[in-house]
């Protein structure tokens, strides 16, 4: 059996980088932030085991999430169909916008967590959502040179 692989496909391409960058970004904040400088839980609570649970299902999700974002990425390389400019762009605005959904909607609206327990918070809330804008703006930029065209080379 012969395969001709078909034109790109950018959406499902933009999809699954995102999903990637979703997932990698879990996985940042949950293996540093969590575990090694141990700054939060994904749920403060006064129970140790249900802060420690929480931070379980995390982990689960962000799992599913990156393998869900690899097996689309793997198809689409398969079938010839993925859009290289388009990968890019997906991650970094999946690794931007888990950062400041994280930033504004756990922290701030839901106070599900802080991003450290400390007096003043406000220095760590300013990093943690200025770095989500700049990789929102990163992934922008990556798209807009993909949709126009020129995008950065990614064999």
């Amino acid at each position: 059996m012969t395969y001709t692989p078909s034109h790109p496909n950018r959406r499902a391409t933009l999809i699954a980088a995102a999903l990637l960058g979703v997932g990698f970004m879990a996985a940042i904040d949950e293996v540093i932030f969590h575990q090694l400088l141990a700054w939060h839980h994904f749920v403060e609570t006064e129970s140790s085991a249900l802060a420690l649970a929480s931070d379980g299902l995390l982990h689960t999700l962000e799992l599913v999430v990156l393998v869900a974002g690899g097996a689309v990425m793997l198809r689409l390389h398969e079938t010839g169909r993925h859009a290289p400019g388009y990968r890019g762009a997906g991650f970094l605005l999946g690794m931007g916008g888990f950062q400041l959904f994280d930033g504004i909607v756990d922290h701030k609206i839901l106070r599900l967590h802080q991003v450290r327990y400390v007096d003043d918070v406000l220095p760590y809330d300013i990093a943690w959502n200025l770095a989500g804008v700049v990789l929102l703006l990163a992934g922008v930029w990556l798209y807009r040179r993909a949709a126009g065209g020129r995008a950065i080379s990614q064999r």
